[in-house]
């Protein structure tokens, strides 16, 4: 579903360049949750930033579904972010005075979808995150967990076959970090959608189908013992 290859980024020039991303290569099945795990610093934001159109790689390529991309400025990769790749960071980033139906609405209409389409859609996003009761409530009548559950809707909304999540339970208790948790595998059973979650958290990492970890440019497989193991924690 999704396959990157040969994936590199550099920042800076002559001395001071500094190469973060030094070869990625990486696939991620259709309904898979993968963990992805580093040091501070060592470009897994840089990561997906490229895989969701936001940033060019320097070379590699990008294959997701239909979309063939890594080397095109963000301008060229516009349906990538519209209809390939939906986000979801620490910080819900919802509008404080639209109810949690309008926040989805608001972001399918961003990405072109007629406004009577966009909201069943919405709806039924809301209703694969549990929050059909809560459709008409804004931001600050819902718990921080109810808010990430609105992020997810608005970043599943329009059947986009990926997630990149980032830090997605910074801002949570363990509880709702833990239902943050089962609701991805849930979307991803149910579903066939892909989750790539960048975490700290190595007890949530550790219930992911699979662990990635960054370090020195590249990516391995990992477990938990090697990923906190040798070369400091991440």
């Amino acid at each position: 579903m999704l396959a990157v290859s040969g994936l590199k980024k550099g920042f800076g020039s002559g001395r001071r360049r500094l190469e973060v991303l030094k070869g990625i290569d990486l696939k991620i099945e259709s309904g898979e949750l993968v963990a992805l795990m580093g040091p501070s610093g060592c470009g897994k934001s840089t990561l997906l930033n490229i895989i969701g159109g936001l940033l060019e790689a320097d070379s590699g390529s990008i294959s997701l579904t239909d979309f063939e991309y890594g080397t095109y400025p963000p301008n060229r990769v516009v349906d990538v972010r519209r209809k390939g790749v939906g986000w979801i960071f620490q910080d819900y980033h919802l509008i404080d005075r639209l109810s949690a139906l309008d926040n989805v609405i608001f972001a399918l209409e961003l990405a072109g979808v007629p406004s009577a389409q966009a909201e069943s859609q919405a709806m039924d996003a809301l209703r694969k995150v549990g929050l059909s009761d809560r459709m008409n409530f804004i931001p600050d009548q819902l718990s921080g967990g109810q808010r990430q559950r609105v992020a997810i809707a608005r970043a599943i909304s329009g059947s986009r076959p990926l997630i990149l999540a980032d830090e997605p339970t910074g801002n949570l208790d363990v509880k709702s970090a833990e239902g943050i948790l089962d609701l991805f595998k849930e979307l991803c059973e149910d579903y066939g959608i892909s989750v790539l979650m960048v975490t700290h958290d190595p007890n949530l990492a550790s219930k992911a189908d699979r662990m990635l970890l960054l370090r020195d440019g590249v990516t391995a497989a990992s477990d938990i013992r090697s990923a906190w193991g040798e070369g400091g924690n991440p």
